[in-house]
């Protein structure tokens, strides 16, 4: 899949460097990444996600993120942020204090460090960065990126392009949501075995996804993909199915291809 490089010096796309920066409930992560490779330019920076989460308060540790590191003046920032985004504006908030609901967070952003900026949901920047430089990055044509983990987050890329703010995760499966039966925290509050989550709820879940958007390739996160031998050749749907490779790197390297193509 390409990386949408141009030699023009006049396009946006010719940024070479960018600032991933990927926003969970517990820490906020970092690195510059090089936009051609999808490589991080060094070793991921944590900062723990401050108790009183609040817009100033987590645009201030995105502040000093980016003073961590020795960026180039045109590097942008792309953020990676545990809600669905519209238009840089934050529909609803789960993970982080409830007074993010409608504000904007690409304004947050781009006042608390002064460069350009890019916002995208979580779930879409770790499938972005599979699409890209992952998995998926010789794919073509539709490419759908799940990620297992407390429930289902996913990432729809459609022809290089993402579609945003998919919540397959939210499907209805059995009456209730399908991430409630088949996510990995679900197999292990259910003890299920390998086999038994394989062959039931997630062959379920995997049949209803493969028949709803018929998939040219589907990519597995979270840390059941390290145990992709284990469950996924029990699958038995149509579009083949693969585990991720970037792992915790997906998100930031996502985002910052994210800023860097959608910079000025």
């Amino acid at each position: 899949m390409s990386t949408h490089t141009s030699d023009s010096s006049s396009t946006p796309n010719q940024v070479k460097v960018a600032l991933g920066i990927d926003i969970g409930g517990t820490g906020i992560k970092g690195a510059p990444v090089d936009i051609a490779t999808g490589e991080l330019l060094s070793k991921r920076h944590r900062i723990p996600t401050p108790e009183n989460s609040t817009p100033d308060a987590v645009g201030a540790i995105i502040a000093e993120m980016v003073n961590y590191f020795d960026l180039p003046s045109d590097a942008p920032v792309g953020v990676a942020f545990p809600a669905p985004i519209r238009h840089g504006v934050i529909k609803f908030i789960a993970n982080l204090d409830k007074s993010w609901k409608g504000v904007n967070l690409e304004e947050v952003v781009s006042q608390a460090v002064g460069r350009s900026v890019s916002v995208l949901n979580d779930a879409d920047a770790a499938g972005y960065g599979e699409a890209l430089y992952g998995a998926a990055k010789e794919e073509e044509g539709t490419i759908l990126v799940l990620t297992l983990g407390t429930g289902i987050g996913s990432a729809l890329i459609v022809n290089d392009t993402l579609v945003p703010n998919t919540e397959f995760g939210h499907l209805e499966m059995n009456g209730g949501d399908a991430e409630k039966e088949a996510s990995a925290v679900s197999r292990e509050r259910n003890e299920l075995d390998w086999d038994v989550w394989a062959n039931g709820p997630l062959q379920q879940y995997f049949s209803m996804v493969d028949m709803l958007l018929s998939p040219d390739l589907i990519v597995v996160g979270g840390g059941v993909s390290k145990a992709h031998e284990k469950w996924m050749p029990l699958l038995n749907v149509e579009c083949p199915i693969i585990p991720a490779e970037l792992r915790n790197n997906a998100g930031i390297a996502g985002a910052a291809a994210w800023a860097a193509e959608h910079i000025g």
